[in-house]
């Protein structure tokens, strides 16, 4: 986007504004059915108020199918060179199991007609990065209010409106405590009347409100604060065995292909504890100069983590 000389905007209110292209550089043409919506991050050459897809459909007859040019091309070079680096990210050791490596396999086996819940966290970072979403897939995220703790529900609310689908819910371990593991009573009533009984939750187990403390890092220049980013740590497929669920564990690379297997292979709901490593860093495309200087001054503060922190930098930098 930053290197456009158009941008389409389509019921979207984009809030990382600082990926956006410099005001003034690109035409802009936004579409919404909201109209306040309009204009809000982006000064916008052309307007429209309306729904999205009939929208389209108007502007359809409008537009020429341009030929293949070398901005085109280039933008695809460098997709295939990010999805290239991500596989090798997802690989990289780590104690006990990057979480990565999860998300990374969940492209190859999950279904095609399965609904995908994601948390607002880390789960989100490592879902936008690594899983391929394809035609026919759902999908849904708390992208306006970023609040922890709908993935379970939204899952919930996914069998009930379409029981004959799977469904995967992707949670980290401090939203599964704040709601997920109440949700899962409800999972534990109803699943028998579900088409499809199957309901995947993923439970990031870090012990750490891992967003949070990374956000201390980088934006902050702080170090982690042990005190209120730590948590418990819970057995969450022991939790799930006691609602007559199925519970898996997740500890060791080599556990991922299996537990993906039997997890969509249950004749019943099923909690992934998925054993995850709090220092993988899930560095932006473009850090800026600032939160670079305060990353390392949160590191020379004395942060707890740091060494390990280092170490997962390294084998990034070396990827």
């Amino acid at each position: 986007m930053q290197a456009c000389d158009t941008l389409l905007m389509v019921g979207s209110t984009f809030p990382y504004s600082e990926f956006l292209p410099k005001e003034g550089q690109a035409r802009a043409v936004q579409i919404d059915i909201d109209p306040t919506m309009l204009s809000l991050r982006y000064p916008v050459d052309v307007a429209l108020t309306g729904d999205a897809a009939a929208t389209l459909e108007a502007l359809l007859p409008l537009l020429d199918q341009k030929p293949r040019g070398a901005w085109r091309e280039e933008v695809e070079k460098n997709v295939a060179a990010m999805w290239q680096e991500e596989e090798k990210k997802a690989h990289l050791p780590a104690k006990p199991l990057n979480p990565e490596l999860f998300f990374w396999e969940c492209s190859r086996v999950i279904p095609d007609d399965a609904v995908v819940t994601v948390d607002t966290g880390m789960s989100t970072t490592f879902f936008a990065r690594a899983v391929r979403l394809r035609r026919g897939m759902k999908t849904a995220i708390s992208g306006t209010l970023a609040t922890m703790g709908p993935a379970v529900s939204y899952a919930l609310a996914a069998k009930f409106a379409f029981p004959d689908r799977p469904a995967i819910a992707f949670v980290g371990d401090g939203a599964m405590q704040m709601l997920g593991m109440n949700g899962l009573i409800t999972a534990a009533k109803y699943w028998k009347s579900w088409a499809d009984p199957r309901l995947i939750v993923v439970v990031l187990n870090n012990r750490d409100l891992n967003m949070v403390s990374w956000e201390l890092r980088a934006l902050g220049g702080s170090p982690k604060l042990v005190a209120s980013q730590d948590i418990p740590d819970i057995d969450y497929a022991a939790h799930a065995e006691l609602l007559d669920l199925q519970g898996l564990t997740v500890a060791h690379p080599g556990d991922v292909d299996g537990v993906w297997e039997a997890a969509l292979g249950a004749e019943r709901p099923v909690v992934i504890d998925l054993k995850a490593d709090p220092n993988v860093i899930a560095l932006p495309p473009h850090a800026s100069l600032e939160q670079t200087e305060k990353f390392f001054l949160a590191l020379a503060r004395g942060d707890e983590d740091r060494n390990a922190i280092l170490g997962q930098l390294l084998k990034q930098w070396a990827a």
